[in-house]
């Protein structure tokens, strides 16, 4: 039998029986991620606000339609090949369901301004069910994911959030208002993926926030920008709408009894700060969901996004980041991704993509370190450049490269395939010095051809 030595993207170098492979558990899998790149503004656009559905008030309504509604061209295989042949091993997906659930009845109104806007009447959205077209795309998009031999992690997008339209909220009200529409939406995209080997991931909600829109941490926005009743009840309904969840992934069966699966804090919050002793919460309140089915297979996620003006602060932010989330969510015993990061700092300083570069080489090696997965939201490939497609800032996407790889970088690295036992292939140097079994980490050359040994 023809054995295969994979993952050499990001994995230890292995030789194992593909029909004897068990899945993954979740440190492994952030472990084979490497580094990562949302696929944001896509599937993810949205109206946004109950009083102006403008998508569904002025479009056919079609996938294509709601992909390219924020400026984004619709997601090729092309680009995702590209982001593999740079050395990038895993893609997040955002999709927010909640226009493509059920019957969105809009009618179209003249508001006080005297504009016509689309007005969402929520009072007749009673169907749960996905549109088939809709899911048909977002199946597509994951295959050219998968395809490429990559990780892919999708996820509940702008169902939550600060708009008006997102009808998930860390507010045990609204849990169990909606607790019903959200178990039906996780059945569905589960059963659709039931199949689909370990390296799909699901992620139970991206940033959800209070009945207030608080962000950094729970009942922020709230009159007294702290309430400790709001605030628990928050922190509540995060913790039952993770479990639920992990509950329905489990219950329908085939891969998704195993699969590795994501929860984010509250508003997907990191913590970083000292303007306020609340900051921590978020961290210190979510709790890890009971997976007795499987156990091992949870990924806690947070989103960060500093402010630097040097490149000295940035790399200091990050090691502030990891820090907190070393000794607030690694601690709890399971693995934690950044599920999306970039720099807020005003791209009108002269001397912006320096000190993105800068962090995003320190945050991706040391994250590396700490065996915590890194997910760029959006720029290094934007826009038009996607299309194409072509990298939008080059020299962003060699210092997360080089930040993962080392100064050599990707170098293009490939799979073997051999007839022979794994163990009796030799390893040489780049130079094509015969080694023996490399003793440190670093690219060798194999049966001729490149490998990455961590």
């Amino acid at each position: 039998m023809k054995r295969l030595l994979i993952p050499l993207l990001f994995a230890n170098l292995v030789c194992y029986d593909m029909h004897a492979a068990q899945f993954e558990d979740a440190a492994t899998s952030v472990k084979n991620m490497g580094v990562g790149w949302n696929a944001g503004n896509r599937l993810d656009a949205n109206s946004g606000a109950v009083d102006n559905m403008w998508i569904e008030a002025w479009t056919d309504r079609s996938p294509a339609s709601y992909e390219t509604a924020w400026g984004q061209p619709v997601i090729t295989r092309e680009l995702i090949h590209m982001f593999k042949e740079a050395g990038f091993n895993a893609i997040r997906v955002p999709v927010t369901w909640y226009p493509h659930m059920g019957k969105v009845d809009v009618d179209v109104v003249k508001n006080n301004a005297g504009d016509y806007v689309g007005v969402w009447n929520q009072q007749t959205w009673t169907d749960y069910t996905v549109d088939g077209a809709w899911m048909a795309r977002v199946r597509e998009v994951v295959d050219y994911v998968i395809d490429e031999g990559m990780y892919c992690i999708l996820n509940v997008h702008h169902d939550t959030g600060s708009s008006s339209a997102a009808w998930l909220r860390a507010d045990m009200g609204v849990y169990q208002q909606q607790i019903e529409r959200y178990r039906s939406l996780w059945e569905q995209i589960a059963a659709e993926f039931r199949d689909y080997d370990e390296h799909l991931l699901f992620e139970a909600y991206n940033e959800m926030l209070d009945s207030y829109s608080s962000w950094c941490y729970a009942s922020f926005a709230s009159p007294g920008q702290y309430n400790l009743n709001s605030a628990s009840d928050s922190y509540q309904a995060i913790n039952s709408y993770a479990q639920a969840f992990v509950d329905v992934v489990r219950a329908t069966g085939g891969n998704n009894a195993e699969r590795n699966l994501v929860v984010n804090t509250y508003g997907a919050c990191s913590g970083e700060g000292t303007w306020s002793g609340h900051l921590l919460e978020p961290l210190q309140n979510l709790k890890v969901p009971q997976d007795t089915a499987a156990p091992g297979h949870i990924i806690l996620g947070v989103h960060s996004y500093p402010s630097s003006t040097t490149v000295t602060q940035a790399e200091m932010a990050a090691d502030d980041l990891i820090s907190i989330v070393n000794s607030n969510l690694k601690n709890k015993g399971v693995p934690v991704i950044i599920g999306e990061w970039g720099l807020s700092t005003d791209k009108g300083n002269p001397k912006y993509d320096e000190i993105f570069c800068g962090f995003a080489r320190h945050l991706v090696s040391r994250c590396k370190e700490e065996g915590i997965g890194t997910y760029l939201w959006m720029e290094v490939a934007d826009g038009n450049d996607c299309a194409v497609p072509r990298w939008t800032k080059p020299d962003l996407r060699d210092a997360i490269v080089t930040g993962y790889y080392g100064d050599e970088g990707y170098q293009g690295l490939t799979d073997i395939e051999m007839d022979d036992d794994c163990a009796d292939a030799p390893y040489y140097n780049l130079q094509g010095m015969r080694i023996g079994q490399p003793t440190q980490p670093g690219i060798y050359i194999r049966n001729g051809r490149k490998v990455f040994v961590r």
